[in-house]
C-alpha cells in the first residue's frame, strides 16, 4: 500500500486500479480493509481499527484517496465535501477531441441495476441524481486521435466521469463498458491525479498529487509532467 501522508487524524493513500474502495460482493481485497489492517498492525491496536471512508473511487479508477483515522476527522471531511471545499481532479485519455476545449457538463444520472451502468435520464425521473463536472482539454494527439482531458468533479456519482464524457462523444480510452464493444481491451485511462482539502484539525490546505501508471502506454502519449507539475514516480 502506497502511503502519501499520515498523521494522527488522516491517512492519504494511492489506490491502485482494479482494487475496490470498500468491501463489495466480489470479496476481493479492498482499500478500506487494507488501511484498517495497516493501522491495527502499526499501532498494535486491539480489535478492529477505526477508519472512516470519506469518499470513493470506482474500482477501475486509481489515484489519491484520504481516509479518516478518527470520527471527528471523518465528520469534518464529510462536511467539506458537502460544502464544496473538497476538490478532486482527474486526468482521462479520451477517444477523439471534445468539440469545445473546455466546458461544464451537468446531467441527471440513474443506475441501471440490470446492467450496472449509469444512464442519463430526464431530471424528473424517479431516482435521478444531479451530476456536475468541469473538463478541459490539455493536449490532443492527432496520430492516435486521443486527447488528454482534465476533469474537476463536483459530485460523486458512480461512473459519472465515464458516462458524461461519453455523452460529449469522447469515451475514455479502454472503457469497454461505456465505449462500446469495439473499444480496445486496455486498462481504463482515468486517474484521480490530485486531491485537495483542509486538514480536519489544523485547517491547513493539503494538496496531494499522484502519477498515472507509466506502464499504460496511452498516458505516455502526453506530457504528463508538464500538465501535472509532478515528475514520474515522485508523489
Amino acid at each position: 500500500m502506497e502511503i502519501l501522508y499520515e498523521d494522527n487524524h488522516i491517512i492519504v493513500v494511492s489506490k491502485p486500479q482494479g482494487v475496490p474502495s470498500q468491501p463489495d460482493e466480489s470479496g476481493d481485497k479492498d482499500m478500506l480493509s487494507q488501511v484498517k489492517e495497516y493501522i491495527k498492525e502499526k499501532y498494535n491496536k486491539p480489535g478492529e481499527a477505526f477508519v472512516g471512508l470519506v469518499h470513493r473511487l470506482d474500482r477501475p479508477t486509481g489515484g489519491a484517496m484520504v481516509f479518516a483515522k478518527t470520527s471527528k476527522a471523518a465528520a469534518r471531511l464529510s462536511e467539506q465535501m458537502r460544502e464544496g471545499d473538497f476538490d478532486k481532479t482527474y486526468f482521462a485519455v479520451v477517444c477523439g477531441k471534445p468539440r469545445e476545449p473546455k466546458g461544464k457538463i451537468v446531467s441527471f444520472l440513474k443506475k441501471d441495476e440490470k446492467t450496472n451502468m449509469a444512464v442519463i435520464v430526464p431530471q424528473a425521473t424517479t431516482g435521478a441524481k444531479r451530476a456536475e463536472l468541469d473538463y478541459e482539454t490539455l493536449e490532443h494527439n492527432p496520430e492516435t486521435n486521443h486527447s488528454l482531458v482534465k476533469v474537476k468533479l463536483y459530485s460523486g456519482r458512480g461512473h459519472q466521469i465515464r458516462v458524461q464524457l461519453k455523452s460529449i462523444k469522447c469515451p475514455i480510452f479502454g472503457d469497454q463498458k461505456y465505449g462500446g464493444e469495439n473499444m480496445p481491451k486496455f486498462m481504463l485511462n482515468l486517474y484521480a491525479v490530485e486531491l485537495s482539502f483542509l486538514h480536519p484539525t489544523t485547517k491547513q490546505k493539503l494538496i496531494f498529487k499522484v502519477y498515472p501508471p507509466e506502464e499504460n502506454r496511452a498516458w505516455n502519449e502526453f506530457n504528463l509532467e508538464r500538465h501535472l507539475g509532478l515528475k514520474a514516480n515522485n508523489n
